[in-house]
């Protein structure tokens, strides 16, 4: 197989919660010179919502047939959203379908999954609300489905599930492991108590590094696909991980990462573990190294979705030039938009001073909601340093400005649609393409100090 440092160009499989896609990067530059995307759907039938798996495939098979010769690739990286695992039967097929993290459980399965699962000290892993607890997902299987669950021999994390396909190797890696599953114990880099409780660990597949070549594409795969010479499959990452990954490489601790799409997901690195609350969703990652890393999250990226989709199309440099006047009037909103995650627990959202804005105050209203909210999500993990932004997020300059505002830092926005992809192309030994100078933003909005407290006022009433 090639070597790494001979990589031309790396295929990598994307597969987040909302869309799915794969990309060709230059393995020089780390430019996408080639990329296709999907909706991931979720398929609302018996015996209860899950992923097309079979419809990614044909995706996968059918991009990756698409670019084997132009602009083609020599090796292939994989990264997929967290919180899901495969659980598969001895012939390799699913023993169940891979079961979508948003779906709610009885409530008499909840409160016997609460009784059995490990102590936040143990796995730094808070209760989320539906599967967002792969070891919640397990136990939910298990209990409910007993003779679909005896049929299981081997448990996958998402991405190392791909990577089986692709390869006929099966791994498991921590960056999933160590993504709020409950299944892993940060601190001494082992499986969790849960993992004996469920009776589990005879199932879970080898732990292998995220920078492993499983293997070669499988041959009929190669030949489908339509490539002559063997391809390496690398083991894979946890999205999220994947784009923590090249400031891991690039810069010196501390500084913090916020990582946006469907999650914000928020890293302190340099950080310790010693002041997270998992009552407000702050929580221990683990990075590719097997580091754990202080974390916190809220849906952002959907709830900035069913925002725009209520308040309708909005100039974004108009909603800039809203900024002052929203602070000057106190429109704001509060959370949550998306309830059952983030830093305040419970509270539902409320709109204060809004029956006469326009639509452009109420979209930058909700730019200075989600910079409030992630304000108070680096808090919580005690973020220090500058703050890189990457994702949808970096593009919004009304954003950007506020968070930089109201935590005093310096906020480098990357706006690169492929932060997860090259991440996830770095774990076939390519070194970081240079990044473009990025200016960071400084900004200190005049009013937005006493907007902030009024916002926690609001909250706390």
């Amino acid at each position: 197989m090639t070597a790494p440092s001979t990589y031309r160009r790396i295929a990598v499989l994307d597969i987040g919660k909302t869309n799915a896609k794969v990309v060709v990067l230059d393995a020089q530059t780390g430019a996408e010179i080639a990329g296709v995307r999907t909706s991931n759907t979720t398929l609302k039938t018996d015996p209860y919502p899950h992923y097309d798996i079979e419809g990614l495939w044909d995706f996968v098979i059918g991009a990756l047939k698409n670019f084997a010769a132009t602009p083609g690739f020599d090796a292939i990286s994989i990264t997929t959203h967290g919180a899901s695992a495969v659980l598969l039967a001895e012939d390799g097929s699913l023993a169940l379908p891979v079961l979508d993290y948003e779906h709610r459980y009885p409530e008499a399965v909840q409160e016997a999954y609460d009784r059995l699962r490990p102590p936040f000290s143990e796995t730094f892993s808070p209760r989320l609300s539906g599967g967002l607890n792969v070891g919640a997902q397990i136990h939910y299987q298990k209990s409910i489905f007993p003779n679909d669950f005896a049929r299981v021999s081997t448990i996958l994390t998402y991405p190392q599930y791909w990577a089986l396909r692709l390869t006929g190797v099966a791994a498991n890696e921590v960056t999933s492991l160590g993504c709020h599953t409950d299944l892993w114990n940060p601190t001494t880099g082992a499986y969790s108590s849960l993992v004996d409780t469920l009776d589990i660990r005879s199932l879970m597949a080898p732990i292998r590094s995220a920078f492993d070549a499983l293997g070669p594409l499988l041959p009929a795969i190669a030949a489908e696909i339509g490539l002559s010479a063997p391809v390496p499959v690398y083991c894979g990452i946890h999205d999220s991980n994947a784009s923590l990954l090249p400031h891991l490489v690039e810069n010196e601790a501390p500084f913090a990462v916020v990582s946006t799409g469907t999650w914000v997901i928020n890293f302190a690195v340099g950080g310790d573990l010693d002041h997270l609350d998992p009552a407000r969703d702050a929580l221990a990652n683990v990075d590719a190294y097997g580091r754990a890393v202080p974390s916190s999250r809220f849906m952002g990226g959907r709830e900035f979705e069913i925002l725009a989709g209520e308040i309708g199309p909005v100039s974004q440099e108009t909603t800039e030039e809203m900024l002052a006047t929203v602070i000057e009037k106190g429109i704001m909103l509060l959370p949550n938009v998306v309830e059952g995650s983030g830093p305040f627990p419970g509270k539902k959202m409320h709109w204060i001073g809004q029956a006469q804005a326009s639509s452009e105050e109420r979209l930058a209203a909700a730019n200075l909601y989600l910079a409030l909210m992630t304000e108070a999500c680096l808090d919580l993990i005690g973020a220090k340093g500058p703050i890189f932004v990457e994702g949808p997020f970096a593009l919004n300059r009304t954003y950007l400005a506020a968070l930089s505002s109201l935590t005093g830092s310096n906020v480098v926005a990357l706006p690169g649609s492929t932060g997860t992809s090259q991440g996830a192309a770095l774990l076939t030994g390519i070194k970081p393409a240079a990044a473009p100078e990025n200016h960071p933003v400084r900004a200190d909005l005049p009013g937005l100090r006493a907007y902030r407290q009024a916002w926690h006022q609001a909250l706390a009433e």
